[in-house]
């Protein structure tokens, strides 16, 4: 007889939208929360939002992406100087703004180039395609290069949200792809936040997100680790029965009041299910909104031909040389 199982409606190229160990150990965060904000903790049930508040009348998204385009080395400047291992990448970040019964469009995008190096000897790299700004990593390992690049990617996007959101108009909300860090002060933002690497609530209220329905919310509640916000999950329509399948964690400033918490949090959750992405367009569906792959296909293409970048890498370390490679 065969054993039932369940597919995950993810690419098995990406990680999944939820990690199985996080699920089994949901006492075992150290996160600060205050589950009493909208319900008490005991009362908690699923919530469908207010048929009375309207979604914004124009979402801005802002997403980014990045590509390592080489593994290099830099070299200390005295003679027989230590070789010190680097990446050449490239990232871009953007904005596409949404209004119901008319195309998304891309307003605002950033590129940024990028050699990311322990070593604190390195200048940029200028190639006949692009100049690599030199950036510095606390250490040398292949992980710490590409999160001092997700760190760089992170603070291009939340650059890009603040010189956009302080020329955008009050009936404009803008949802970031990622936690709301460092955009918490921003009027009308909200992080959206599709994979779970950490299961926050304890077992009673994690049993209310696996209850959810497409298109219903949970009470919102306060929650802290290095920093403060609001959150509420929501389930996005899914095919799929595996736990959380569908499910995103949305993000709001701390500050907020409870009645304008309520709208924000009912008008985002009327917003996303028409906005969900389908499994045969895109391997993260549904949580990879249509307009969020749409924008990662143009930031991906305004990164440029990797090829090309990486036979300019290729030219200008030949013209720059002054050490063999070392041997690996």
């Amino acid at each position: 007889m065969t054993t039932p199982f369940t597919v995950d409606p993810w690419d098995p190229g990406y990680t999944a939208a939820l990690n199985a160990e996080a699920l089994a150990e949901l006492d075992a965060t150290s996160a600060q929360l205050d589950l009493d904000v909208e319900l008490p903790a005991a009362a908690w049930r699923p919530i469908t939002p207010d048929p009375a508040t309207a979604p914004p009348k124009v979402l801005l998204i802002s997403d980014g992406v990045r590509r390592v385009e080489a593994r290099l080395w830099t070299y200390e400047p005295s003679a027989g100087g230590e070789a010190v291992p680097g990446i050449a990448a490239s990232c871009a970040a953007g904005i596409v703004r949404c209004v119901q019964g008319a195309p998304a469009e891309v307003v605002a995008v950033d590129v940024s180039r990028s050699l990311v190096t322990a070593n604190p000897y390195a200048t940029d790299i200028l190639t006949t395609a692009a100049r690599y700004r030199a950036r510095r990593a606390p250490r040398s390992g292949m992980d710490d290069l590409v999160l001092a690049l997700q760190s760089h990617l992170t603070q291009l996007e939340v650059d890009l949200a603040i010189r956009h959101r302080a020329e955008a108009g009050e009936e404009e909300l803008l949802l970031v792809d990622g936690p709301l860090r460092g955009r918490t002060h921003l009027p009308r933002t909200v992080g959206y936040i599709k994979t779970h690497h950490t299961a926050y609530l304890p077992a009673a209220q994690a049993a209310t997100v696996a209850g959810l329905r497409p298109g219903q919310r949970t009470p919102v509640f306060l929650m802290g680790t290095s920093w403060r916000r609001h959150a509420w999950y929501v389930r996005l329509p899914a095919p799929s029965g595996v736990p959380w399948a569908g499910v995103v964690r949305c993000e709001a400033g701390a500050d907020l009041g409870l009645d304008a918490l309520v709208r924000l949090a009912d008008s985002v959750t009327h917003a996303l299910p028409p906005l969900a992405g389908v499994d045969y367009k895109d391997p993260r569906a549904p949580q990879n909104l249509v307009p969020i792959g749409g924008l990662e296909r143009l930031l991906r293409h305004r990164l440029g031909d990797a090829r090309l970048l990486y036979r300019a890498l290729r030219a200008a370390a030949t013209r720059e040389e002054r050490h063999p490679m070392p041997v690996t």
